[in-house]
C-alpha cells in the first residue's frame, strides 16, 4: 500500500497571515512546525491505515518547508523547486491514494490566503471554470490511475471539495474570516482529525471513485499584466483573449502542469520588471 502525500501550507490549521507563510517573515518558522506536525499526522493516519510505503511531496512556495529532522522518519520526502509536476511530483501509478494536506481555496474564493498556484495570477480556468490547485493535481492524480481521498484545509476548500469531488473525505481545520484572518482549530485536535480521516482513508482506498478525465483540456490563466501576458505569447500554442488573459488547448495533464508552471515563472519575471521600472522613477 503506498501512500502519496501532497503537503501544501496555507491552510495549516494556525496560519493565516501572509507573515507566516512567506520565507523570512517573522512568523514563517513557527508556520513550518505546524507544517510539519501536520504531515506527520497524516504519516501516522497512512500507516495505521495499512500503507507500507508513504512519500511526502513538500509543495508549498519554494518547497523546502517542512523540517526534516522532525518528519517522521518512515516516510520519503520530495523536496525543492522547480518541479515539473510542481505540487504533483512524486506521485506515480503505482500509488495507491493521495492525501491532500493544508491545501486553500482558489484564487478569488473567499478562502484562507486563497490563490491558484501563484499569487500573480487573478485565476486560472479549466474548460471555462475557475479551478482550485486541489483540482487540477486531483486531475494529474487521475491521468496516473491514483484515487484522491482526502483534502484539508479551510472550509471554503473543503465545501469546494465536497461539491466537485464527490467520494473524497474533508477535514475543515480551520473557518476563513477574510484573507488573512481565520478561526482555527487548535493544532493538536487539528492533528488527530487528519490522524483519524488519513487513516480511514488509506483503510478504504480500494474503494474510492476514479473519475473520468475530461474529453477537452482548455487552460486559461488571467495573467498579473498585460506584459506577463505578452510574454506568454511565446510559448507555442497560447492564444491571448484579452489584456491579460492567456489560452491553450492541451492534450494530456502533464500539458497543463507545465503550461501553469511556465505561467508562473512568466509572470514572476514580468512583475519584476515593472517593480524595476517603478523603483527607477
Amino acid at each position: 500500500m503506498k501512500v502519496y502525500i501532497s503537503v501544501d501550507m496555507e491552510g495549516i490549521s494556525g496560519i493565516a497571515t501572509f507573515d507566516q507563510v512567506v520565507r523570512g517573515g517573522y512568523g514563517y518558522p513557527r508556520a513550518q512546525e505546524l507544517m510539519t506536525a501536520e504531515t506527520n499526522a497524516a504519516i501516522e493516519g497512512a500507516y495505521d491505515g495499512g500503507a507500507t510505503v508513504v512519500v511526502v511531496n513538500d509543495s508549498h512556495g519554494t518547497m523546502d518547508n517542512l523540517i526534516h529532522e522532525n518528519l517522521d522518519p518512515r516516510a520519503r520526502l520530495v523536496f525543492g523547486s522547480p518541479k515539473v509536476q510542481c505540487m504533483a511530483e512524486g506521485l506515480t501509478a503505482d500509488c495507491d491514494v493521495a492525501l491532500f494536506v493544508g491545501y486553500h481555496a482558489p484564487a478569488g474564493a473567499p478562502g484562507v490566503l486563497a490563490h491558484t498556484f501563484s499569487s500573480h495570477f487573478t485565476e486560472v480556468r479549466l474548460g471555462g471554470r475557475p479551478v482550485s490547485e486541489a483540482e487540477v493535481n486531483a486531475l494529474y492524480a487521475t491521468s496516473l490511475g491514483v484515487p484522491v481521498g482526502l483534502v484539508t484545509g479551510d472550509d471554503v476548500i473543503c465545501d469546494l471539495v465536497d461539491e466537485v469531488m464527490p467520494g473524497v473525505r474533508t477535514v475543515r481545520v480551520k473557518v476563513a474570516h477574510g484573507f488573512s484572518a481565520t478561526d482555527s482549530l487548535a493544532p493538536s485536535a487539528a492533528r488527530e482529525l487528519i490522524r483519524a480521516a488519513a487513516a480511514d482513508t488509506v483503510r478504504g482506498a480500494s474503494g474510492l471513485p476514479r473519475p473520468d478525465l475530461p474529453g477537452e483540456l482548455v487552460l486559461e490563466v488571467d495573467m498579473p499584466t498585460p506584459l506577463a501576458a505578452e510574454f506568454a505569447l511565446g510559448i507555442p500554442g497560447v492564444e491571448r483573449t484579452g489584456d491579460r488573459t492567456v489560452r491553450r488547448q492541451v492534450s494530456t495533464v502533464t500539458e497543463v502542469l507545465g503550461l501553469i508552471n511556465v505561467s508562473y515563472e512568466l509572470a514572476a519575471s514580468a512583475m519584476r520588471t515593472k517593480a524595476a521600472v517603478i523603483n527607477r522613477r
